[in-house]
């Protein structure tokens, strides 16, 4: 049976990645993107709505389909604050999240980060490990959650900090460092996701475990 995608936050590098994947893909027939700025990407399949996180009566009967996919997420260079980081990580994902749970979409996947831990002293990892717990409530079928490491590929926007953090992780990986945090592809994340929607149970996955479930066939 064909199936109906939500995507929350299809411009970033995951997201982007995504939505290319299941444009392409025959299992999904129709792909509502729910995006703050456009994406640019025009497909019979694709239907994107720029919208006010903050007016959820205004879009909330747009979040209707057989899966909710989760990708939205910002910096704190970016947000300006923690407050606004927190906001968009955490509040806007979990809205949405609890909205597409009482329109009765039955699987949600979430891209959350390797690290993720709610009793976390870092401000990061805290708030994502926050996301987790706080969707693993919500009355969906299946839950599932990717923790990636850093992420590599194209990005529209380029964030020096992120691309010097990678290359050190890349090269301490090379000597069996650090490998819980070692750089992922956007491509192979955006692969794990849709693979986990073919698993038919809820499940986190780290990162070892994200690179094994991208290469389902």
């Amino acid at each position: 049976m064909k199936q109906k995608a939500v995507v929350l936050g299809s411009t970033g590098m995951v997201g982007t990645q995504l939505i290319k994947l299941l444009l392409e893909n025959e299992n999904f027939s129709e792909i509502i993107s729910l995006v703050r700025r456009t994406g640019g990407i025009v497909h019979p399949k694709l239907k994107e709505y720029i919208i006010d996180f903050d007016q959820p009566d205004s879009w909330k009967e747009l979040v209707k389909g057989d899966v909710l996919f989760s990708t939205l997420g910002t910096t704190l260079a970016q947000a300006k604050s923690k407050e606004n980081q927190f906001k968009i990580d955490y509040t806007y994902q979990f809205n949405v999240a609890e909205i597409a749970s009482k329109n009765a979409v039955s699987q949600y996947v979430l891209v959350s980060s390797a690290g993720a831990n709610e009793k976390s002293g870092a401000f990061y990892m805290n708030m994502k490990g926050k996301l987790e717990k706080a969707v693993q409530h919500l009355p969906f079928e299946f839950i599932n959650i990717i923790q990636p490491g850093p992420l590599s590929g194209f990005r529209k926007k380029k964030r020096f900090g992120e691309t010097i953090s990678i290359k050190a992780l890349n090269i301490l990986n090379s000597v069996g460092l650090l490998r819980k945090y070692r750089p992922i592809d956007a491509g192979i994340v955006a692969k794990a996701m849709i693979n986990a929607t073919k698993t038919n149970k809820s499940a986190s996955y780290d990162l070892d475990k994200v690179f094994l479930l991208a290469e389902m066939p």
